[in-house]
């Protein structure tokens, strides 16, 4: 992803939300999701984010079709032990989106996706990468179990439009690369 693709991933990433998430999140938020103003915020975001954080992005005929970004976990919980070590390198990656737009799902936009985001994870050295699931959005359920991904038993909710959502952590292992 390059600075130049923000606008086409924010697009992706909104629609992908409003698609997702109707029925699971109040529909007045939305709906009141902006591609401006998501793209604003990840410009702010772009140039600041760690160098551990991949953001990749899926093309069709010279259009982004697709958004993944991976990096270190940000779970505490996930690597024990990490914070008694002299400045760590964090072993625990996290799946921290994937988003294709929503005309393409089910074409394997995703699963290239995933792919890419694993390879980097494990480029990084992470030994394991987990993610987040809202609690009732079986497709993407389905998907990450298809990747080898499971619940490992965390839940969370947060604040979405005055409303609570409820998600679930999935977590799988990752094979150390050749080398």
């Amino acid at each position: 992803m390059t600075e130049a693709d923000i606008e086409a991933v924010s697009a992706v990433r909104v629609h992908g939300w409003q698609t997702a998430y109707r029925g699971l999140m109040p529909q007045a938020y939305l709906d009141a999701m902006s591609v401006a103003e998501d793209a604003e915020q990840r410009r702010s975001w772009f140039g600041r984010r760690s160098p551990e954080v991949s953001d990749l992005v899926a093309e069709r005929d010279g259009a982004v079709v697709g958004w993944v970004c991976v990096g270190p976990a940000r779970d505490p919980d996930i690597a024990p032990g990490a914070e008694e070590l002299p400045a760590p390198r964090p072993t625990a990656g996290e799946l921290l989106a994937l988003y294709v737009a929503p005309a393409l799902i089910g074409t394997g936009v995703g699963r290239a996706l995933m792919a890419a985001a694993t390879a980097r994870a494990r480029a990084h050295g992470f030994h394991t990468l987990y993610l987040w699931v809202v609690r009732g959005n079986t497709r993407a359920e389905r998907f990450y179990e298809r990747a080898g991904f499971a619940p490992d038993g965390a839940e969370e909710a947060y604040d979405v439009g005055g409303s609570s959502v409820p998600e679930l952590r999935y977590r799988r292992a990752l094979a150390p690369t050749a080398g």
